[in-house]
């Protein structure tokens, strides 16, 4: 199923008795059998609400926040942070109170109610960006932690290199067409990313998201530990409070974060999702409010900790910076333990971004054919079209601060604002108030506006490069 997918469903049974209908269907199906109608669902908890809303905002932009402060300074930067969340609370409730009144029960419901047809298309095509550029920038990093990373200019090794010194088998470029065809390959063949409920262990997909903020917060616990203890014996310096501005260049730098920022807080094409699931409707702002709070607090320690540890040498991926002796007990233990958690975490998550990016491409190119499960060579030939792209533009694309700049200004910001906006400035069922359609119109010049001089602000970065890089006299 896919947004927008507009084949008839059976009604859904749940304690809230909502009928999954026609153009409205959800993203993705909490329960779907063969015939295609839904288990009974007794509703999820308002804890396992927050977790997995926390687990779609927190994924990779996590390790690209340390290098924001590094733009922006940290009291720009952490107060960036908190407005973005704010913005992004401002921009879910628009969503939730429109789908309400549409009585949508997807995002691309609410698309289809506010825009029809066209605008469904619009949001499958926003979400096969973004989830594309999520997972290159989800590759990249696994290359940067096993094979490491020169994008910076000064080469930073990778674990493989550290346990085993430099071979052109622990090369880049090797290392991920073997963690392509062994793992990635593998892990996104699964037809089902629901696990019947009668199978062996499948209670313990419940506790997926739960781990994936662990593992976060295991991140964040040994970042915050070394940076306490190199605080106290001196060898660390004050983090630079406010950016480095010198002349306009360096002014429209700053705007290169936005992007990373915007991406840091994605979560919009999810929130349906758990409202569907939740036994109380009313608990979703709660749910959606304490998920931002405890992400927003994760991204604060992160960016601040990791910017005091490492200063101006902040990688574009912070755990590239985890290469080096860290003055530290057991440092080289610390450094293996930060990286290769997060990169198994990455690979594991891999096929839970890779399942509606699968199912969107099918409905984009194939929206009148039968279910993609029953069709193994369209089922075949969209896994490895879509898994020799994301290995290309891994290869191709130098750091996750570049994939976030063209995701982050591009499908990341429609999902996350502008869409949201302009269904409120449509308002199809006329509940908008003034102040509604003032903060809408705010969203949109803000997004396009600091979006565009990103852009700008990197083409410009980029053409300097390459002219600087010509034949000298």
């Amino acid at each position: 199923m896919t947004i927008g997918d507009i084949s008839p469903k059976k009604e859904r049974k749940s304690r809230r008795s909502k009928q999954v209908v026609d153009e409205k269907a959800p993203l993705l199906p909490k329960r779907q059998d063969e015939a295609g109608g839904y288990d009974e669902f007794n509703g999820a908890s308002f804890t396992g609400a927050v977790f997995n809303l926390s687990t779609t905002i927190v994924g990779a932009g996590i390790m690209a926040l340390p290098a924001t402060m590094k733009v922006l300074g940290l009291i720009l930067g952490i107060a960036m942070i908190v407005f973005m969340a704010f913005l992004t609370d401002a921009s879910i409730e628009f969503l939730l109170r429109f789908s309400r009144a549409g009585k949508s029960t997807s995002y691309g419901g609410l698309m289809g109610d506010a825009f029809g047809k066209y605008g469904r298309i619009f949001l499958q095509v926003c979400v096969l960006v973004n989830n594309i550029g999520v997972l290159i920038v989800y590759m990249i990093i696994i290359g940067d932690v096993l094979s490491g990373t020169s994008s910076s200019g000064v080469h930073h090794a990778g674990v493989l290199e550290g346990w085993l010194g430099e071979h052109w088998w622990n090369g880049r470029t090797f290392v991920l067409i073997v963690t392509t065809l062994g793992i990635f390959s593998p892990l996104a063949c699964f037809k089902r990313i629901v696990v019947p409920s009668h199978l062996p262990f499948a209670d313990s997909l419940r506790f997926t998201s739960a781990l994936s903020v662990a593992l976060a917060v295991v991140f964040l616990v040994i970042t915050v530990g070394i940076a306490i203890i190199k605080l106290i014996s001196g060898t660390v310096m004050m983090p630079r409070l406010l950016p480095d501005v010198t002349d306009l260049t360096s002014f429209w730098k700053l705007f290169t974060a936005v992007p990373v920022l915007v991406t840091a807080y994605i979560c919009h094409y999810n929130v349906h999702s758990i409202d569907n699931e939740l036994e109380d409707s009313t608990q979703i702002r709660p749910v959606v409010r304490t998920a931002l709070a405890l992400c927003s607090t994760v991204y604060i320690m992160t960016s601040f900790f990791g910017f005091l540890l490492f200063g101006d040498a902040t990688m574009d991926d912070v755990l590239a910076n985890f290469d080096t002796n860290l003055g530290i007990p057991y440092s080289s233990l610390l450094n293996d333990a930060v990286r290769v958690s997060y990169a198994a975490h990455l690979m594991l998550v891999f096929p839970i971004v890779f399942y509606p990016l699968r199912l969107n491409m099918d409905g984009l190119l194939f929206p009148y054919s039968r279910p993609l499960a029953q069709s193994n060579t369209r089922f075949a030939c969209i896994t490895a079209g879509l898994i020799a792209v994301i290995f290309l533009g891994a290869n191709f694309i130098p750091s996750i601060w570049d994939a976030f700049q063209f995701t982050g200004a591009t499908a990341a910001v429609c999902l996350g604002f502008i869409f949201p906006a302009a269904v409120t400035l449509r308002n199809h069922h006329f509940i908008a108030t003034k102040k509604d359609k003032m903060l809408a119109l705010f969203m949109i010049v803000l997004a396009v506006f600091s979006n565009a001089v990103a852009i700008y602000s990197d083409a410009y970065a980029l053409f300097k490069k390459n002219s600087g890089a010509g034949p000298r006299a």
